[in-house]
């Protein structure tokens, strides 16, 4: 079984986060730390540690994570000038909560690639 991190109290809001998308499969919310003027970290509900662990049936909640980037974005005004998504697997790719998720990062020319 995974150990659960920060990111499933957010879920279960059990802490204080500023989620801006909630449904049956996933989560989002403001980075507490952002990087550009727009920093939304959309999650799937269940725990999955890394992309390494994704299985078959996780499709429906990874699918679900572009189609709220999709639509956040467009909240954010931030779709038409363009945004990143980011996800970071393990140590080597920067992972630092093993609790995947998708970084939806816009809102400033953000230039060949965002490193932090």
């Amino acid at each position: 079984m995974a150990e659960e991190t920060i990111f499933s109290k957010i879920i279960r809001k059990e802490i204080p986060a500023d989620v801006v998308y909630q449904d049956d499969l996933v989560t989002a919310f403001r980075d507490i730390n952002p990087r550009a003027p727009s920093h939304i970290l959309i999650i799937p509900n269940k725990l999955i540690p890394t992309v390494n662990d994704v299985e078959t049936e996780d499709e429906l909640a990874l699918g679900r994570m572009f189609t709220v980037a999709r639509k956040l974005a467009a909240d954010e005004g931030i779709a038409e000038d363009g945004y990143r998504l980011i996800m970071n697997c393990n140590n080597h790719g920067g992972q630092e909560v093993y609790h995947i998720h998708m970084h939806l990062v816009g809102g400033r020319p953000l230039g060949p690639m965002l490193i932090g």
